[in-house]
């Protein structure tokens, strides 16, 4: 079985695991509250990444050194990276996300021309969602050191538990339950609050008592080392930049969706196929990344770049397989799809068909364009992937959009096809930047 295989499938199930919850929460909202809530919860998560994705990038430096430590066989170092990222993004998380995030809330709401009805529902949620986001930084954080060691099943086991219990805290604070009254939307986001917490609190435990691939170091101070945290900026910061790049791209088209005809109507079947149903391919092709990463990473650390490079490339066929088999559900079985999240509405429907039938191209081009990225970023070269997705996320998809709506009626259909253009031009740079072979030179290194 392949290297890359073995740390994938693990991280796989979990995304799967963990996307069939946010799937209930949509099915949830959905049902009993309307298409408004499900836009609701879709603009907010779409707002909610920008901002998290730049404190996750720390995460993204720190896989780079611990799998590079690791595959050198130095532990120590990676021990002291993992501890150097979580102080790092708990200081993020709570000084500057939490109440920044607060109180920008309205006005990105209105950026992305969230309707009245769609903002009431939105509001509470995304506040929530950022005041106490610290119990999901944790969560991520560990997540990503312990793959990038080399134990993807730990997280998968984590990952698993907290999913059944944000599902269960999420039914019942949703719909309310006994003496606990309905929540509506916003119970969504206090579910999910409270279970990424608890699940916190038990990783921090191992974390300082042992027995995990990583743990706190001990006698090595509990201060910042500003070298470490230098490097995990080095390496993590471009990686947050694309990250905040490709979500500021979405909240443009967001932008663009919501100022077409039957704008309410889009933005709900965009919230639904793009945000939920699309994670049917990227559920995989993230743990593809993720696990390309690790390998690649540890493999160049132990001085093998020629296996480093053939994980990816194994990685990429399998995304591809696995887009492919999703591909043939939305191409042919749209309507059954969407008709789990209660769309019944002809508008929405007709709508998210359309969008279905282009994604169920787009995502061979993206679960690709995914595993190459990890490859990328795993052996240290995170700066292609943010030039790459700039390119391919914001000005290809957002000009096209532009220019159409210059000369023309901008439609659904003009946006969707921008969004496919966009996913074969990431596919096709991130490819050809891999195979170039630059990354089998990059340093990564701190000091005892």
């Amino acid at each position: 079985m392949p290297a890359v295989w073995k740390l994938a499938w693990p991280t796989m199930l979990t995304n799967i695991v963990g996307g069939l919850q946010a799937m209930v929460d949509q099915v949830l909202v959905g049902n009993l509250i309307g298409p408004k809530a499900n836009a609701a919860i879709g603009d907010s998560n779409q707002i909610f990444l920008i901002v998290v994705i730049f404190v996750a990038s720390l995460f993204t430096g720190m896989s780079v050194l611990v799998a590079r430590f690791v595959g050198q066989g130095d532990h120590d170092k990676a021990d002291r990276t993992v501890y150097q990222a979580f102080i790092t993004s708990i200081f993020l998380a709570v000084f500057i996300l939490g109440p920044i995030g607060y109180f920008a809330s309205p006005a990105l709401l209105d950026f992305v021309n969230a309707a009245p009805d769609v903002k009431a529902e939105a509001l509470p949620f995304i506040r929530i969602s950022f005041l106490f986001s610290s119990g999901m930084l944790v969560f991520f954080m560990l997540g990503g050191a312990l793959r990038s060691a080399g134990d993807a099943r730990t997280p998968m086991v984590l990952g698993i538990s907290l999913t059944v219990l944000n599902v269960i805290l999420n039914v019942i604070l949703i719909r309310g339950l006994g003496p606990i009254p309905a929540f509506g939307t916003k119970g969504s986001a206090m579910g999910t609050s409270i279970a990424s917490g608890l699940v916190a609190l038990y990783s921090l435990y191992k974390l300082w008592h042992g027995g995990w691939v990583v743990s706190f170091p001990r006698g090595k101070g509990w201060g910042p080392d500003w070298e470490i945290i230098r490097a995990l900026f080095r390496f993590g910061l471009p990686t947050g930049i694309q990250g905040i790049a490709m979500n500021v791209g979405g909240v443009f088209m967001l932008a663009f969706i919501g100022s077409v005809a039957h704008g309410g109507a889009a933005q709900a079947a965009f919230a639904v196929c793009y945000s939920q149903l699309f994670s049917l391919v990227t559920w995989t092709s993230v743990g593809l990344m993720g696990a390309a990463a690790a390998v690649a990473g540890q493999n160049l650390g132990a001085g093998k770049p020629d296996r480093a490079a053939e994980s990816v490339h194994v990685a990429a066929r399998i995304g591809a397989a696995s887009a492919a088999a999703v591909g043939i559900m939305f191409m042919f079985i749209p309507q059954q799809l969407l008709a789990i999240f209660g769309m019944r509405d002809p508008a929405v429907v007709h709508i998210g068909v359309q969008l279905l039938r282009i994604l169920s191209v787009s995502g061979l081009f993206i679960a690709v364009a995914l595993t190459y990225t990890g490859g990328l970023q795993g052996t240290g070269d995170t700066k292609s992937p943010l030039y790459i997705s700039i390119i391919s996320q914001i000005l290809v998809p957002l000009g096209i959009c532009f220019a159409v709506q210059r000369v023309s009626t901008l439609d659904t259909i003009d946006i969707w096809i921008a969004i496919l253009v966009g996913h074969l031009t990431r596919c096709a740079l991130s490819v050809v930047r891999f195979n170039q072979g630059k990354w089998r030179g990059i340093a990564v290194d701190i000091k005892r």
